[in-house]
């Protein structure tokens, strides 16, 4: 029996799961873990799509959110804005 690679943006076929798997990521990683999970909803929606909506080349997309770069927080708002999200402030919770 073979098996294939498991490709998260496979999942990520509707906001209710992206914005879960952002969400999760932010809860429980960092910011490289962060970057790579907006480069996998990227890669769902299509990079082509998300390019065209940030005024980005697509080789640069994919620059930016390789794990070997640290894009520029507009580079990571404006992807944001494309895939659907936004970043908000909400106070912290005590533990």
């Amino acid at each position: 029996m073979s098996t294939s690679p498991f490709n998260i943006a496979d999942y990520l076929n509707n906001q209710e799961m992206i914005v879960a798997y952002l969400n999760q990521v932010l809860e429980e990683g960092d910011e490289q873990d962060l970057l790579v999970a907006i480069g996998h909803v990227a890669k769902a929606i299509g990079m082509t799509q998300i390019a065209e909506e940030t005024g980005m080349s697509r080789s640069s997309l994919y620059k930016a959110l390789s794990e070997e770069t640290k894009p520029r927080f507009e580079t990571i708002i404006n992807v944001l804005r494309a895939v659907g999200g936004e970043i908000q402030i909400v106070p912290a919770q005590k533990s």
